[in-house]
């Protein structure tokens, strides 16, 4: 009997034991695996940091002449006079609420006709006739990708659109697949307040992520303690 009842009690220290090592590495390894993912959110927190001041230098640099091949956002100068249409874009505006961006065709000297964002205006405010007089407009090239399929078709009865899908606004107003949004205020009176390109549209929440993960690796150390301390408790109290 006593020899039945020290091999029971080896057993069953044997399986406490077992399970007392297989929580310390699931606690151990999910410990390991938040903290690999905090610190991989962390290196990517300073690329696109990096990312988003090297497009801002960008944004903010001396314009150039138009040209073929520019890259997004570089910024431009054109020279010429705006055509006649305009399109409304729905958006959106921060305290403000529902606008229109007010999209027009350009004729730019010797680059042809071209989209010129110039900025937005409130949703009840009526569209601003034009002048047709030269006029230099500096602004930044770019292509936004807005549309997709859940974007709802263009109201062309009440010429309202619901993203800034280049290629078919180009075809509406006849102009080449080439927006510039404006920069600065030109000279001329357009009737809308410049919306210049921005970074604060590009995603960057990988400071949030590496609070989520590192907070995350805490709770599960501790919780993880927490267990282990209970599993030996109760063998403790169990007579181990």
């Amino acid at each position: 009997m006593r020899t039945d009842l020290v091999c029971a009690n080896l057993n069953f220290v044997d399986d406490q034991m077992r399970r007392f090592l297989f929580l310390g590495a699931i606690g151990v390894l999910g410990t390991a695996i938040l903290l690999v993912l905090g610190t991989w959110q962390m290196h990517r927190l300073a690329w696109k940091e990096t990312l988003l001041a090297r497009i801002d230098a960008e944004i903010a640099a001396e314009p150039v002449s138009l040209s073929e091949n520019l890259p997004r956002y570089a910024p431009v100068e054109v020279t010429g006079s705006f055509a006649n249409g305009h399109i409304r874009m729905l958006a959106s505006r921060k305290t403000i609420g529902p606008v229109y961006r007010i999209i027009r065709p350009f004729e730019a000297n010797g680059q042809g006709r071209i989209l010129i964002d110039t900025g937005w205006q409130p949703e009840n405010h009526a569209v601003a006739d034009v002048s047709t007089d030269p006029v230099a407009l500096i602004g930044n090239i770019d292509t936004p990708n807005e549309a997709d399929g859940f974007t709802p078709e263009p109201d062309l009865d009440r010429n309202i659109w619901f993203a800034r899908d280049v290629p078919a606004m180009a075809a509406a107003l006849g102009t080449r697949p080439v927006l510039v949004v404006l920069r600065d205020i030109p000279e001329m009176e357009l009737g809308v307040t410049p919306w210049p390109v921005d970074t604060a549209g590009i995603p960057n929440d990988h400071l949030q992520y590496t609070v989520t993960w590192f907070s995350l690796a805490v709770i599960w150390a501790v919780m993880t303690g927490y267990f282990l301390w209970r599993t030996r408790a109760n063998s403790k109290n169990e007579g181990i």
